[in-house]
């Protein structure tokens, strides 16, 4: 079973409107839409915005759905000059970027008794996604690199520098390290998808409105692709 997560109704009403077969069950204020999406036998729900919605939705399609993959879409702030708004990044990894326990000697985005803070994607949906969005997006550059997650909207250039010094982080957001860090302790192979909106600056409000139909446009090509290989 294929779990898509997507922090925005407009993306997930796209992902839902393609599905047959759709049965929908409600839990913990989330509507998961359960059915066939290409072929593929998936259920796709909103997670909400945040790293708690998205963590507590990744272990509901995990427990209730026995989801044995979880992909994440959603939209992000670019971390660096090369990524333009419209492009995707394909998570490496993810890690936590608000995760704070500096004064106990740790790190910058170090869990504490954790044997890892950086969560790694699944290698065969990293090929597989590249493969698609290539075939899908001739548009657009596909990039694969580090998502960091945090609950804040970065809008200001000092605090995107710091997160692409310190982490080297390809594009910031809200949920994907979360859903990564779930399917982690869950050992749940998982992929972040993420278009970029804008440039996570003080550019950021100009931007959104005009590219976010764009963004999500891209995120739905790829993921219908996506699940029509895995079916």
């Amino acid at each position: 079973m294929l779990g898509i997560i997507g922090a925005m109704e407009v993306e997930v009403a796209r992902l839902k409107e393609a599905m047959e077969q759709l049965k929908v069950h409600q839990k913990a204020g989330m509507e998961f839409y359960k059915g066939k999406l290409a072929g593929c036998e998936a259920v796709v729900v909103r997670s909400g915005v945040g790293k708690v919605n998205a963590a507590v939705c990744a272990q509901i399609l995990i427990d209730d759905f026995s989801a044995d993959r979880i992909v994440n879409t959603g939209i992000a702030g670019s971390l660096q000059d090369k990524i333009d708004i419209g492009d995707l990044v394909i998570s490496s990894d993810t890690l936590e970027h608000d995760m704070d326990a500096t004064g106990f000697g740790y790190a910058p985005g170090v869990i504490p008794q954790m044997d890892c803070s950086t969560f790694a994607a699944d290698e065969g949906l990293i090929a597989l996604a590249r493969e698609c969005c290539g075939r899908v997006n001739p548009d657009i550059h596909a990039f694969v690199g580090r998502i960091v997650s945090g609950d804040a909207f970065i809008s200001d250039k000092e605090k995107k520098a710091w997160l692409s010094e310190t982490f080297h982080g390809m594009c910031t957001e809200m949920e994907g390290a979360a859903i990564a860090h779930t399917a982690y302790l869950n050992q749940v192979p998982f992929l972040i998808i993420r278009a970029i909106s804008d440039k996570a600056d003080d550019s950021a409000r100009m931007d959104y409105p005009e590219f976010e139909k764009q963004a999500v446009e891209h995120s739905v090509n790829l993921m219908l692709a996506l699940a029509q290989e895995l079916a």
